[in-house]
């Protein structure tokens, strides 16, 4: 077992003195009554010492800040409330204060990835749906704050939570799965239909999902495939040190899967930060405030339980479990097959390099007695990853798209439910005569 978490927390601890220095430098090279202040020495070194305090700082968890949304031309506040609550996750429910008689809206669940980041990563997307839909969200937490006394937690947990989810929301939901949920999403539904559970969601939609990560593999994918699940075990697992509530919990930590991230696309990071740095010493506030709000969230991590990051690589990406057919929940297979009477889409996006083109849209194949006319595949061009969730392409070509399956299904229901009201009363009215 790696060590990696206290020597992480010993250089921290280190590098704050001069962190606290800088923080004081900047302050002072910042103040309107320096004169330096308005040199470009002044600039230079203002600019220098904020880029140093914020690659060595520890992010704190985001909010949502989604505090209004406009509903039929009018803005209204929202109100973040959690409607269910487990050790490892809160359901957030976006309550949009519309006064008088609401108009039925689709129901969302968004099913947040547990991959590192939190489920603010979401923001943009939960925004674009707000002013159509009611919206949920799982709102995963840092396992390095959840005492051992809580608990394990594991990919089996992780489909309970998302069963549990759904039998609290009810039959009309529409689930939707942003990235790594589409696995635990997809088998949560499939065992929901073999089991004949009545709340079963109306829909799934699986957005850029490893589902099958044989088709078009990725870097990551390979990575999973060379190393094996021993190599994870030996150098990617270690226990949240003293004094974490977590304290002695064995997690996979967020700041190593940060640093897989960041080494992807290593030039990129570091060509951003240079630019921030030009924009601060041209006084180019508002570039710089757009680099400050995407790092804000990007740099914000958390930790995955040891259990659940270890059954995901071998289950989802080194033997391929779902889409082989052998994946289990608990001791009950996940049969795809037995998924019938829930509508599903897929989005991916054309320049993925996390989940490639096809992973996602395999679903359609595993999926076989899902009906034709309850089926939509979406590829978006000319977008990454990133992108498939968020963005302005997501915003103008996905969003709707996807909103629009999901009211086409909830018409479809409540015609289906008036025609058989209308057949009743005339059954009624037949015997009654």
């Amino acid at each position: 077992m790696s060590f990696a978490y206290h020597a992480y927390e010993a250089v921290h601890m280190m590098v704050s003195p001069a962190r606290a220095m800088s923080s004081a430098m900047q302050l002072a090279f910042n103040n309107p009554a320096n004169p330096l202040t308005y040199t470009p020495m002044g600039r230079s070194i203002a600019a220098g010492c904020e880029l140093f305090e914020r690659t060595t700082r520890r992010y704190g968890k985001p909010a949502f800040g989604l505090n209004e949304t406009t509903v039929g031309g009018v803005k209204v506040p929202v109100e973040e409330r959690v409607v269910w609550q487990r050790p490892f996750c809160n359901l957030i429910y976006f309550d949009r204060k519309i006064e008088g008689r609401r108009k039925p809206q689709p129901k969302v669940l968004m099913v947040a990835p547990m991959s590192g980041h939190y489920a603010t990563l979401l923001r943009g997307t939960v925004e674009a749906f707000l002013p159509g839909h009611e919206v949920y969200i799982t709102d995963w937490v840092d396992a390095r704050l959840v005492p051992m006394a809580a608990g394990r937690f594991d990919l089996d947990d992780y489909i309970d939570y998302v069963i549990g989810m759904l039998q609290m929301l009810g039959p009309d939901t529409h689930v939707m799965a942003v990235c790594q949920p589409a696995v635990p999403v997809l088998a949560a539904v499939a065992r929901m239909e073999a089991e004949r559970d009545p709340n079963a969601p109306r829909s799934m939609t699986l957005m850029g999902g490893p589902i099958d990560t044989r088709c078009s593999p990725t870097a990551v994918n390979q990575l999973a495939l060379e190393r094996g699940i021993d190599w994870f075990r030996r150098n990617c697992i270690t226990r949240v040190p003293f004094p974490h509530m977590g304290a002695f919990r064995e997690v996979y930590p967020g700041f190593m899967q940060l640093s897989g991230f960041m080494a992807m696309n290593f030039d990129r990071h570091v060509t951003a930060h240079y630019e921030m740095y030009k924009h601060l010493v041209a006084g180019d506030g508002d570039s710089a405030e757009k680099h400050r709000d995407f790092y804000d969230e990007y740099m914000a991590v958390m930790d995955l339980t040891a259990e659940f990051y270890l059954q995901t690589v071998d289950v989802v990406f080194v033997q391929h479990l779902l889409p082989r057919g052998l994946m289990m929940h608990r001791d009950k297979p996940v049969d795809l097959t037995a998924v019938r009477n829930v509508a599903l889409m897929t989005v991916e996006g054309e320049k993925d390099d996390i989940s490639g083109v096809g992973q996602t849209r395999a679903t359609h194949d595993l999926c076989v007695n899902i009906p034709s006319d309850m089926r939509v595949e979406y590829l978006q061009r000319g977008v990454g990853h990133y992108g498939v969730f968020n963005g302005s392409r997501f915003r103008s070509e996905i969003a709707p798209r996807i909103s629009d399956f999901m009211v086409s299904l909830d018409m479809k229901a409540a015609g289906t439910r008036r025609d058989s009201t209308a057949t009743a009363a005339r059954k009624d009215l037949k015997v009654a005569s």
